[in-house]
């Protein structure tokens, strides 16, 4: 990986011996239209508490000066490795001043720049996070140096330039000057340049107080731009967050920049929001996708708080981090008054936190409070331990202390620490004092151990059908193995629901909410009633466990799980049943009839959707062998039975649609697929926008009914970035063994595609309906991925080395082969953690697989 590898040493060594002042920074962008490099001048002031030594982080191709206090330096002598020295520093204030070429990057890090294949023009972005401010301007490159930030930037003449503080008039030489930044840290600032459209609007607040809003995009995105839609949204969370966090708005404008082939799904720069604008919906999609975009948006508003105004000292608490923006964007759009999702605790329970349970349950899994000793360590550790897990147990911790003493706990924490950096304890020690719980136990067994709890009723009846006894047991499974720990019993706030069915419906009738802890927790209030159908623990979804039903209970949601009145407990089963069929409890083939018998009378949308990935998985990987082929064809036939029952123009109609187009096999149904391409096939209310057309076309070439001829001529018709992407992704989905040669060598063997070309051709290259074709590069993997690793930026790597893994060869040689190469390749942690847990993959699959062989035995011998 190229750059220096900051330890969490190295910067508490920097933190103590200085305090940073204020950044001017000088940028020339003029010939951004060109790309190569750029001028960065930084001037920083800062102050050493005692003489010594330290440096300054720096990723440039060339270093012109270098000036401290006013004495030059030889960039020669002081430059190497991303680090400038700065020995002998003398007590008290000092200036240093840095010239450097920078250079634009197509990889999403530091200054990317990208061009519009519509326009022609250049659009540049700057994401930062976690050490690449650095690749823009020299910088004390750590979360608790925080300063003041003062661009220059001198730009082409039509040109915009939005940053963290406000976009003033352009001017008349194109020379951009913004006013300084209030005290933040490096990687939350940003520069967004471009000839950008935008949208402008304001947030009106008590007093008076107004908030300028702008929503921006490339102009080839504008028709599609729906920015009363997301300042609708924005509008909601200032409301929200200023009530709950009761701390004004700490910014002078809030803008959201849609920006092209963004690697992650946004990044909360102070008043500046980069989003990828994948999320600017050029096709229909359904309102899932809505809800999902509306959850981002939130989550990097809450930020501006909590990250940005309130900033951890170093990345150990980076969980805290994104698990409060997770839990209070979903707590959002639950509670608002008017929001679209009040359901958004389903979609969290079937989505984010079965991301959370796969990730706890890998060979590399960690303490939510992780132990980050250099950037290495980050940059693996944005995870569903870190998002999805941290959410859950900070949506345990509300019920735990109550939502009005969580918030009265973060109210004063914002108070007592704004524009400042902290740690964990200074928020527990807040709610602490609201709730009058004590926190340190909790905080030790919740986020200082790894693993997951299993909850399981256990349930005693008496002849009459009254329960006699009912406990929670709590079990703490082993760690897998490699996994750093022990297996901890916790406590848990759950709620346990009882269901029974009347009218052909699944109806709540009790809730009893608890604690459970240890390895039993009695429950009488049980205790003499009548025996319910169905009995669900952590209802309402409070805890983070894996929850099992008993085997009455199961047998009831068998043929009723479509039946629940609400969408969260259908959501906690269907969640709990997919852990089961992951875990080897369920087959995969039980899975599947599971799903066709319940997914019909699923509302949910996303849920819908969840269900269909998870059916391809299972189907994909944890099926045995010689029944996947009867087991495809079944779901395939589902998919286009329900394609053809759904309400015309329906979000469920749609995506039933793209769930027969990745999986169509047959002649008969890739002529569908090839019908609603042309226009000679269609269904009432579907309409074949852009993005299902290359849905559709991405298949046929997966199956060798469409060629290059085709691809080229729908490029014709949508000539854009994203057309671009998915014609790439449909020739490397061609099965032919000269194609996928050269799709493999333009991905491994070169390193010039861009950061969004080269995921969506890997995600093309990979076709689970093509495991024979791609046996070979099984070795081939082994043989280059490290040279990948130790020669590409980390995003560029971590595409390569998890997307072209050998997942779909399961079997035993897989295994063994990664063994190998673990044994005598020596990869770094950060390589080493991606490939073990790509490796727990496969052995999961077998497991899964064998299950399913096992029914198949149980079948035929009866």
């Amino acid at each position: 990986m190229a750059g220096t590898n900051l330890t969490r040493v190295e910067a508490q060594e920097r933190a103590r011996l200085l305090a940073v002042d204020a950044y001017d920074i000088e940028l020339d962008l003029r010939g951004a239209q060109d790309g190569g490099t750029f001028r960065s001048v930084t001037t920083v002031r800062f102050e050493a508490r005692e003489a010594g030594s330290t440096f300054i982080d720096l990723v440039a191709p060339e270093v012109h000066e270098v000036v401290l206090n006013g004495a030059p330096l030889d960039p020669a002598q002081v430059f190497a490795d991303s680090r400038i020295a700065l020995d002998a520093l003398p007590a008290g204030p000092s200036e240093l001043r840095v010239v450097a070429d920078c250079a634009y990057t197509n990889t999403g890090e530091g200054l990317h720049r990208f061009v519009d294949p519509v326009d022609k023009q250049a659009y540049l972005y700057t994401q930062f996070e976690v050490p690449d401010a650095r690749r823009v301007f020299a910088s004390f490159e750590q979360p608790d140096l925080k300063a003041t930030f003062a661009f220059t930037v001198k730009a082409p003449a039509g040109w915009t330039v939005v940053s963290n503080s406000p976009t003033p008039e352009p001017p008349a030489d194109g020379v951009w000057v913004l006013e300084p930044t209030p005290r933040i840290s490096s990687y939350v600032t940003a520069l967004i340049v471009g000839p950008y459209a935008s949208v402008h609007s304001t947030w009106e607040g008590e007093g008076g107080r107004s908030v300028p809003l702008g929503v921006y995009c490339r102009p080839s995105l504008v028709e599609h731009l729906d920015a009363d839609e997301i300042f609708a949204v924005t509008r909601q969370g200032f409301d929200w967050f200023e009530e709950k966090f009761a701390h004004p708005y700490p910014f002078a404008k809030y803008d959201q920049l849609f920006v092209p082939e963004f690697n992650a799904g946004a990044m909360e720069n102070a008043g500046a929001v980069t989003i990828r604008d994948q999320y600017v919906f050029r096709s229909k999609v359904t309102d899932s996708a809505y809800e999902l975009r509306a959850e981002t948006i939130l989550h990097e508003l809450a930020h501006m708080w909590f990250g940005d105004l309130v900033t951890m000292e170093w990345w150990n608490d980076l969980w805290l981090n994104e698990s409060f923006a997770t839990y209070t964007s979903i707590a959002c759009q639950a509670h608002a008054p008017g929001s679209k999702w009040p359901h958004s605790w389903t979609t969290f329970a079937n989505s984010m936190k079965t991301w959370a349970y796969r990730q706890d349950q890998l060979p590399s899994t960690h303490p939510i409070m992780a132990e980050i000793n250099d950037l290495e360590d980050v940059l693996v550790n944005f995870d569903g331990i870190t998002y999805a897990k941290g959410a859950s147990v900070l949506k345990q911790l509300v019920a735990y202390v109550g939502m009005d003493e969580f918030f009265a706990g973060v109210q004063q924490y914002f108070k007592r620490h704004a524009w400042g950096n902290t740690r964990l304890a200074d928020l527990l020690g807040a709610l602490e004092e609201t709730s009058g719980r004590d926190l340190k136990s909790w905080s030790k067994a919740w986020l200082e151990t790894a693993g997951i709890n299993v909850l399981r009723p256990e349930i005693e009846v008496g002849a009459d059908g009254t329960v006699t006894a009912f406990a929670v047991r709590q079990e703490a499974p082993e760690l897998p193995q490699g996994a750093k720990g022990v297996p901890v019993l916790r406590p848990h706030r759950i709620a346990i629901g009882a269901y029974d069915l009347k009218d052909g419906v699944l109806v709540r009738t009790r809730r009893i909410e608890l604690d459970v802890d240890g390895a039993l927790t009695d429950v009488p209030e049980l205790v003499g009633q009548a025996r319910p159908d169905v009995v669900l623990l952590n209802d309402d979804d409070l805890s983070y466990a894996k929850i099992r039903l008993d085997e009455q209970s199961l047998a009831v949601v068998r043929d009723h799980l479509g039946d629940f009145t609400e969408s969260l407990p259908r959501a906690l089963v269907w969640a709990s049943s997919w852990d089961m069929t992951r875990d080897g409890e369920l087959p995969a083939r039980d899975y599947l009839e599971l799903v066709l018998h319940g997914i019909g009378k699923e509302s949910d949308i996303g849920v819908v959707q969840s269900l269909h990935r998870q059916v391809k998985l299972a189907l994909d990987a944890y099926a045995a062998p010689a029944w996947r082929e009867t087991g495809v064809a079944r779901w395939t036939q589902a998919t286009l039975d329900h394609l053809v029952a759904a309400a015309p123009g329906s979000d469920h109609q749609l995506a039933w649609a793209r769930a027969f187009a990745s999986t169509a096999r047959t002649p008969e149904q890739l002529d569908i697929l090839q019908g609603l391409l042309d226009g000679s096939h269609g269904y009432e209310g579907l309409a074949v926008d852009t993005d299902l057309r290359w849905a559709l076309l991405t298949r046929l070439a997966a199956t060798g009914r469409a060629g290059d001829d085709a691809i080229d001529a729908e490029l014709v018709r949508d000539p854009t970035s994203a057309g671009e992407q998915h014609a790439a992704a449909a020739r490397a989905a061609r099965p032919d063994a000269a194609n996928k040669a050269a799709v493999w060598a333009s991905v491994v063997d070169d390193d010039k595609l861009p950061n969004a070309v080269q995921e969506a051709v890997i995600g093309g290259f990979v076709q689970s309906d093509q495991r024979e074709l791609l046996a070979p590069y099984t070795e081939k993997y082994f043989a280059s991925v490290k040279g990948v690793w130790d020669s590409r930026s980390y995003e560029m790597a971590q595409q390569v080395v998890v997307g072209l893994y050998p997942a779909l060869q399961i079997s035993q040689d897989t295994l063994d082969a990664t063994d190998a190469w673990l044994a005598s390749a020596e990869p770094v942690p950060a390589l080493r953690r991606l490939v073990v847990e790509a490796r727990a993959g496969v052995e999961r699959a077998l497991k899964a697989r064998a299950a399913d062989e096992a029914a198949q035995r149980a079948a035929d011998a009866s």
